[in-house]
């Protein structure tokens, strides 16, 4: 469970690529009801020279530009300057662990998070070895920088904020909270195109509808994402019911 608030701060060349993004839908919310803080701290306010300069090209030859160690790590000291003692320092990295409901989970735990986004070719190793305590990536492929992965964590970790969902049962029940993919959802009209809503959903039987989930549940994640049903023990009430989607789908094995 995220803490009752979090702060962060974004290291960024692009800080108004962040503050557009943040000013919709539930992270917006989150920052209105003051569930969430979010600063940012632009490099080249670090920077002495009159280009600005904040990157330069990589000893031992190759292409693109690397960002530079001394503007990125006063960067970083002043965004964590601004955030309670303890706060981690993560950076968004194509080089980084992967980022899970999990691990959401674990940095909403924080007192605070300075979230450093890289750009060019990457960030002079010295700053990671010196300021960051994580590398997160948000999957196997490569963005023009890290700006998007922030804004992909900052919106998860609003998710888990106390008052920022409608519906306090949202982040509970949707998928990798429990370790599997979400289940089908339906809304109103009962028919359309002739694809009619499942029977069990419309007979006001709770206990056939939690059923019925969690039998869908674990059969998308069999379907879709095996790996993840490797990683969990299945009790043996959900034994039975992916053997069940698993014959009903026409595969017992």
């Amino acid at each position: 469970m995220a803490a009752a608030s979090v702060r962060i701060e974004v290291v960024s060349l692009f800080p108004e690529m962040i503050r557009e993004a943040l000013r919709h839908g539930i992270v917006g919310r989150a920052l209105q009801r003051g569930l969430l803080t979010v600063g940012t701290e632009d490099p080249r306010a670090h920077t002495s020279d009159v280009h600005r300069t904040v990157d330069d090209r990589p000893y031992g030859g190759g292409p693109g530009m690397v960002m530079k160690p001394e503007p990125l790590c006063a960067a970083i000291r002043a965004a964590r300057g601004r955030l309670p003692e303890g706060a981690r320092t993560v950076a968004l990295s194509a080089q980084g662990v992967v980022l899970t409901q999990q691990r959401v989970r674990e940095l909403g735990a924080a007192t605070g998070l300075v979230l450093v986004a890289g750009r060019y070719e990457g960030i002079d190793e010295r700053v990671l070895e010196s300021e960051v305590d994580l590398e997160l990536s948000i999957g196997d492929y490569v963005l023009s920088g890290g700006e998007l992965p922030a804004l992909v964590l900052i919106d998860a970790l609003a998710r888990l904020l106390p008052g920022a969902l409608g519906d306090e049962r949202s982040a509970q029940q949707e998928s990798f909270s429990a370790g599997l993919l979400d289940w089908p959802h339906y809304t109103r009209p009962e028919d359309y195109a002739g694809r009619r809503v499942p029977a069990v959903l419309l007979g006001g039987d709770h206990a056939a509808i939690d059923r019925w989930r969690l039998k869908q549940a674990l059969g998308r994640t069999w379907q879709r994402r095996p790996e993840l049903l490797q990683r969990l023990e299945l009790d043996a009430q959900r034994a039975a019911l992916l053997q069940e989607f698993m014959k009903e789908a026409g595969t017992d094995s």
